[in-house]
């Protein structure tokens, strides 16, 4: 609520700050030029010279050059000596498309905030996801999201490939990582391939399916004290560091006699060092899980419901050895431990991948994307151009014309002498300059 009161105030002080900008501009822009001030010469750029042309003739070639360069002149006046010219007007234009930008970038995201959806979902290798509410892990909709609005696609995870660091100091740590996919657009449409990355999407309409993680999926195989396999299925193991030395669970809660809880860790290269258990690398060349476990009542009718990478064990009875230690089982790939008291056994069968995904539907990406293209150009209009003035006055001064120039830049801090030289020096082309006085500061 309150993010959504930012937006809002945010919003309304733009549009405040745009139209009475507007209002002023609109009005600049149809007014003319200022008169020339009484003295030129008194401005911090000015020049001045003499030429035998009459004062009509340099006036007239003074409104041709200015015109040329895309100044607006001020029309002339009785009783008002000089040329006027003003030029830089989109300057403004630069600021108000600015900020008339970020009025669109914030409507673009708004747009998207309430429109799409994001969410995630973890997918073993082999399996198949379908684009619908039931098959995210989470899912976050925007506060006007509509389900009928979600692409009708699908995708299979088919396999998944890590390239490893095996030297230097991050060894054994992933370089990068793709999962190549199998997607349809619709159910309809043909069944096409494509290898997912990070940074680098699969985009389906409106919608991005992005790669964001990846770990290991232990296939575990719990068969209770009457033989009956009541567990086996791959088991996601979420990293907690950068060697993905991985914690997770299993829970068999229809296991006889008693349901079957179990808690521990994945070493997917597993070696022990003095005497210590160590996972030294991220790739499964010596996979080994160390799990503890739990019997009883596993809580799994609790009315609140519960993670599947969480065990309760407020119901449940640890399972210890005869004397009182944890009982622990350490199994490598392919082996099979009995449990005590005919609880039954568990067999590490073997380890897949799993792949993070996050798809994310933004509607107003595109709205977004052309605000912030608007801010770019308004933002260069406003550096680039520069709001200069320029006079031009001509006098008669015996038997030729003293001509002054004088030119002032309204943003400040900008150099208008090459402009002041370029305008003179355009001025005296072609004509017979008989004692040049200039003085430029």
């Amino acid at each position: 609520m309150w993010f959504g009161a930012i937006y809002v105030l945010l919003m309304v002080s733009l549009v405040g700050c745009i139209i009475p900008r507007t209002i002023v501009y609109a009005r600049n822009i149809r007014s003319e030029p200022p008169a020339a001030p009484r003295n030129l010469l008194r401005l911090p750029d000015h020049a001045s010279y003499d030429t035998s042309e009459s004062p009509e003739a340099v006036a007239e070639r003074a409104r041709a050059v200015l015109t040329q360069r895309g100044y607006r002149l001020r029309a002339p006046r009785e009783g008002e000596e000089g040329i006027s010219a003003e030029r830089g007007y989109l300057r403004e234009v630069g600021n108000l498309v600015f900020h008339l930008s970020v009025l669109i970038v914030l409507a673009g995201f708004a747009t998207g905030g309430l429109l799409g959806y994001k969410g995630g979902v973890i997918l073993v290798q082999g399996t198949t996801f379908s684009n619908n509410l039931t098959s995210y892990d989470d899912f976050v909709p925007g506060s006007l999201f509509q389900a009928d609005r979600m692409e009708p696609f699908s995708f299979t995870v088919d396999d998944f490939d890590i390239d490893w660091l095996t030297s230097g100091p991050r060894q054994g740590m992933a370089r990068g990582f793709q999962a190549h996919l199998r997607y349809r657009e619709s159910p309809d449409d043909a069944e096409q391939d494509y290898d997912l990355k990070v940074n680098h999407p699969l985009k389906i309409g409106s919608t991005e399916v992005f790669l964001i993680g990846h770990g290991y999926a232990p296939v575990i195989t719990i068969r209770d004290g009457d033989g009956n396999v009541v567990y086996s299925r791959p088991t996601v193991f979420l990293p907690t560091d950068a060697s993905f030395l991985s914690l997770g669970v299993v829970k068999a809660p229809d296991a006889q006699p008693q349901g079957i809880g179990l808690e521990g860790l994945l070493y997917p290269t597993y070696v022990k060092l003095g005497g210590d258990p160590v996972n030294v690398m991220g790739d499964d060349k010596n996979p080994l899980l160390s799990m503890l476990v739990y019997t009883g009542d596993l809580n799994m009718d609790d009315p609140a419901g519960q993670s599947v990478y969480l065990l309760d064990k407020s119901k449940a009875t640890k399972v210890l050895k005869p004397d009182g230690s944890d009982f622990r089982i350490d199994l490598s790939l392919g082996e099979t431990v009995e449990l005590p008291d005919g609880l039954g056994s568990v067999t590490f069968d073997s380890i897949t991948p799993w792949t993070r995904l996050q798809v994310s539907q933004t509607p107003g990406k595109l709205v977004a994307l052309a605000g912030v293209s608007l801010a770019l150009l308004g933002l260069l209009g406003s550096l680039f151009i520069r709001p200069r003035r320029v006079w031009v006055r001509t006098r008669r001064q015996g038997a030729g014309t003293l001509v002054e120039v004088a030119a002032l830049d309204r943003s400040g801090g900008g150099d208008v002498a090459p402009v002041l030289e370029e305008i003179v020096t355009a001025l005296q082309a072609g004509t017979d300059r008989r004692t040049p006085d200039e003085e430029t500061s």
